[in-house]
């Protein structure tokens, strides 16, 4: 699998990087065969949180085999300095270390979200002693939303984040106001030599009510193996772009390493998924 450079951290990290979102609300067995599985295809950041149900637990067993070989990275959801210093700990106790490489404000989508976790008693207090006490190596924010790339483009600008993990795919690229947004951010990334990744590579729309829920994703995702393959090409064809978490369902990581093999040209992609007339930005209706 190809490796891309995570900003001034370094780390060459997989393109793919693992979405331990998938394994919230399953079984160990089948937590295990994922895991397993991502390690084979070449997988070697992997990307968890606090508040992804029995994640951290599933993957911890794992996390003292395969420590020395694994970027690892989780997040925090709390917006106080007490309450995330808490959850903090929780984490590496579930993970089953005593350090993470990267821990990142979770869910900041908009100004009213970045304000509570970067003012005075924020959680971005709680992320700078563990990393002064070296429980985290570095601090990176991550966020959904029409809005997340103009707020992360702000909080670049109140402190200088490792890293981003931020929303792409081609239909919000459609919209002039996101596209300009992302590519402002974009520039103050490589400004500060932040890593960059995205998020929602293979989201199709927000679920149709009374839809039959086929997949745990919040979203509908693409299902198709084509269609799968034409967003990670055209994402992966946007050179600033470190890597791409794993969409959180178990049962996709198999077409998205497909896909990752076997990638297409971005003008080959694009032309793919713009027939598709249901394809739409899952941020219109999110779930609360």
């Amino acid at each position: 699998m190809e490796t891309r450079r995570l900003g001034r951290l370094g780390h060459e990290s997989s393109v793919l990087i693992y979405g331990a979102a998938a394994l919230a609300d399953v079984t160990q067995d089948v937590a295990d065969a994922s895991i397993q599985q991502a390690l084979d295809g070449g997988i070697n950041h992997f990307d968890v949180a606090a508040s992804y149900g029995e994640a951290e637990l599933r993957l911890g067993p794992w996390v003292p085999q395969i420590r020395d070989r694994i970027f690892l990275a989780t997040k925090t959801g709390r917006r106080d300095r007490e309450s995330a210093w808490r959850e903090i700990n929780a984490s590496l106790e579930r993970l089953q270390t005593d350090r993470v490489d990267l821990l990142q404000l979770h869910a900041i989508g908009d100004l009213d979200e970045l304000d509570r976790a970067t003012g005075a008693g924020g959680a971005l207090e709680a992320a700078l002693r563990a990393q002064d006490e070296g429980l985290v190596g570095a601090v990176g924010v991550t966020g959904h939303g029409q809005e997340a790339a103009q707020t992360h483009l702000e909080a670049l600008r109140r402190y200088p984040f490792a890293t981003v993990l931020t929303p792409l795919n081609p239909v919000l690229w459609r919209d002039d106001t996101y596209r300009t947004a992302y590519l402002a951010l974009v520039d103050e990334t490589r400004r500060q030599d932040a890593g960059l990744m995205t998020i929602k590579t293979v989201s199709r729309r927000n679920w149709e009510e009374g839809a039959d829920q086929t997949h745990t994703t919040w979203y509908e995702p693409f299902q198709h193996q084509e269609a799968i393959t034409a967003a990670v090409s055209w994402v992966l064809a946007h050179d600033e772009v470190a890597g791409i978490p794993t969409a959180g369902d178990v049962r996709l990581l198999g077409m998205l390493l497909e896909a990752e093999r076997n990638r297409i040209a971005a003008e080959d992609a694009e032309r793919h998924l713009s027939v598709d007339d249901a394809y739409a930005s899952p941020f219109v209706d999110m779930p609360i």
